[in-house]
Order: C-alpha cells, then structure tokens, then sequence
C-alpha cells in the first residue's frame, strides 16, 4: 500500500507544491522563503522519517503568516490522503523532546477530527522573521487538515528557539509513532469501525 499524497495549492497569498511519503527515510527539500521555518520542517521531516518535497512561495512583504498557516494546511491534507482509510495503523502516539533548557510533550489521536491543544507560554518575539506565535498557527493548521488530535505541551523553556524547534520534534515523532503500519492487522484502529 502506497501511503503518499502530492498536492498543489494556489491563492492570492500563496502558491505551494507538496509531495509527501509517510514511509520514507527521513529525506526533505524544502524551500519557503522563511529560513527559521525551513529548519523546523527540516527537523520535521527528520524525525518523523517522513520523506517530504515542499516549494512556497507567499506573500512574505506582507509578514510570514499566510505562507506558514497554508504550508500546515498542505501538510495535513497530505497527511490525511496519504493515511486514506487508517486501516492498520497505530493510531496514537506520544514523544518527549529535550532541547536543552526547554521540554516538550506532544500527543497524537489520528482520530478522523482534527483538534489542536496547545499549552505554550512563549516568550514573545521571533526567531529570524519567524514570530513564535505561528507555531500554534501552523500546529493547528496541520491538525484541523490532517483530521488529527494533537496536544502539544511546553513544560519548561526559555529560548524561543530551543522551545519552537523541541515543539516540532515532540510532534513529528508522536506522529511517527502513530501513523506505523501493522500490515499484519490490517483492521481500522476504532470500536465503530471508521475514523471520523
């Protein structure tokens, strides 16, 4: 079973290009314009073992946020095509990520409703061009599109940096966990027999 999705999206504020495959090597390209948000991808696509190949380009003399909510936009559409039905899976999945000074929980439900909770006091700021607010955006974005529950808890952290980048890996590897195949079982993960 092919678990990958190629998508396209255009608007007046953005123009994005993704390929995603669940059950890669962990390999990225990975182009937005945004160089703070192309290393949170980076680590993303790292630690999820994902492979992933995204262009953007957005209206970035305007300010970052639409080309980071859309980018998680494609990014959860894909997630939700390429999963299909959700027959086999995990299901859920948990991670713990360390950054020095800043820890980072993050839970994942691939329960068919996409729900993000997030707990996070930032310092306010940014990191390169990169507000620390649109973490949550793009969060969010990722779980209403991919038809995910994702909580994501900052227990402790200072630096901007330090806790966006733990906040990232936390969610890509609660992910890697909860979209492992078991070929063997081949059953949709749920007592009502669907995910929705």
């Amino acid at each position: 079973m092919s678990r990958k999705a190629k998508i396209e999206r255009k608007t007046a504020e953005t123009d994005i290009r993704l390929e995603l495959n669940l059950d890669g090597r962990g390999e990225a390209e990975i182009s937005t314009g945004i160089g703070f948000f192309d290393h949170l991808l980076q680590a993303f696509v790292k630690h999820s073992s994902f492979d992933m190949h995204l262009e953007a380009t957005g209206d970035l003399h305007v300010d970052a946020h639409h080309t980071v909510e859309d980018v998680g936009i494609v990014i959860g559409q894909a997630l939700d095509i390429a999963l299909s039905d959700r027959r086999g899976i995990e299901r859920f999945g948990s991670a713990y990520c360390p950054l020095d000074e800043a820890l980072v929980r993050a839970v994942v439900d691939i329960s068919g409703r996409g729900f993000l909770a997030y707990r996070a006091e930032l310092p306010q700021g940014q990191v390169g061009v990169f507000p620390t607010e649109l973490m949550e955006e793009f969060l969010r974005a990722v779980a209403v599109n991919g038809r995910l529950t994702l909580h994501v808890d900052l227990l402790d952290g200072k630096n901007r940096h330090h806790c966006l980048e733990a906040m990232i890996k936390a969610t890509a590897r609660a992910l890697r966990l909860a979209v492992f195949c078991h070929s063997e079982k081949g059953t949709i993960p749920s007592t009502k027999g669907v995910l929705s």
